[in-house]
């Protein structure tokens, strides 16, 4: 079983939206196929676009099929009804808006269970890799607005005025529970962590058209139906220091039902130590510099290095680990 539990790394899948770049190729160095890229999905269990594992005994294996192998031994016991339903928990991407997304709102999950055949809601997180100076992101509501002004709004096209921005920058993380309206804005690079859902509500897409020629769908009444209103005027995450010591500063950003995410910041040569001890997968994610995965059965050739931006799966039945910096680094550390 020893080969078979190991640190997964996984070939991305590339979405192509109108409103995508090329980000991804010239600021951080990925390889993309020709053309617009909006979207990298890094570790993905949704069927839409399922991500195979490209190193060892599992290399070739999309993650569903993975999952369905391991069971248990992946996701662990808190995932235990993600498991039954056949669904990796979480849906890890990242995002390059070279134009304005559509304003939008995800439903929670018991929305999600009446009204889209027994989906996932979506709750997910943002951490900022890149923004261009002045970039801002539609996060809630802007003062004052309520469910008839802002339908009332949409009726009269000047929803812009019920929107709040917030200004932005790298290292920045922005929570966006079922419910927030918000849309990326053109000049941002983000990392996103999200429950394996896709569905999306959209409010107001800027008067642009599709390749088609024509608008994209708006989904009002679903809209109207799931908004927070009394997300009024957020901001970003105020991290929560848990360590500060040898060369390691470790900050919560994100504790929710569905996942809780936290910040690992490493000098060169600092550890991070761990254990997936049957409760949980995790999830790691080298924002800036490198750093090397070791674990108890780690084979004589090499640990598991990941660099900026790449994300590696730790099985929930992986045992003890450690998290080397090979230079300052920042992780992102997400479980259930």
């Amino acid at each position: 079983m020893t080969e078979r539990i190991y640190p997964l790394t996984f070939t991305p899948e590339f979405r192509d939206y109108i409103w995508g770049g090329r980000h991804l190729e010239t600021v951080f160095g990925r390889q993309l196929p020709p053309g617009i890229v909006a979207e990298s999905w890094d570790i993905s269990g949704h069927p839409s676009s399922p991500t195979r594992a490209d190193a060892g005994y599992w290399q070739g294996r999309t993650l569903p099929e993975i999952m369905e192998a391991l069971g248990a031994d992946l996701v662990g016991s808190h995932s235990a009804e993600m498991l039954r339903r056949g669904k990796f928990p979480l849906l890890v991407k990242l995002l390059d808006a070279n134009k304005n997304l559509s304003v939008q709102v995800h439903p929670d999950d018991a929305y999600a269970r009446e009204h889209e055949h027994g989906e996932l809601g979506k709750t997910e997180m943002w951490y900022v890799l890149y923004a261009e100076p002045g970039t801002e992101l539609i996060y809630g509501l802007a003062k004052g607005a309520t469910r008839e002004s802002f339908q009332a709004a949409i009726e009269q096209g000047t929803v812009e005025g019920q929107l709040h921005r917030v200004r932005i920058q790298a290292g920045d993380a922005v929570y966006v529970s079922a419910g927030s309206v918000h849309a990326l804005l053109a000049g941002a690079v983000v990392a996103e962590i999200q429950q394996n859902s896709d569905i999306t509500y959209r409010v107001y897409d800027w008067g642009r058209v599709g390749e088609d020629g024509k608008p994209r769908p708006l989904h009002i009444q679903q809209a109207l139906d799931v908004i927070d209103w009394g997300l009024i005027e957020p901001g970003p995450v105020q991290p929560v220091t848990l360590a500060d010591n040898a060369g390691m500063k470790w900050s919560r950003l994100v504790q929710s039902p569905h996942f809780s995410v936290e910040r690992v910041e490493l000098a060169a040569g600092a550890e991070f130590h761990g254990r997936c001890d049957g409760r949980t997968f995790e999830i790691w994610g080298c924002m800036t510099g490198e750093a090397a995965v070791h674990w108890a059965d780690e084979p004589a050739s090499a640990p598991v290095t990941v660099r900026a931006v790449r994300f590696v799966l730790l099985p929930a039945a992986l045992g003890e680990y450690t998290i080397r910096a090979t230079e300052q680094s920042t992780m992102l550390r997400a479980y259930v």
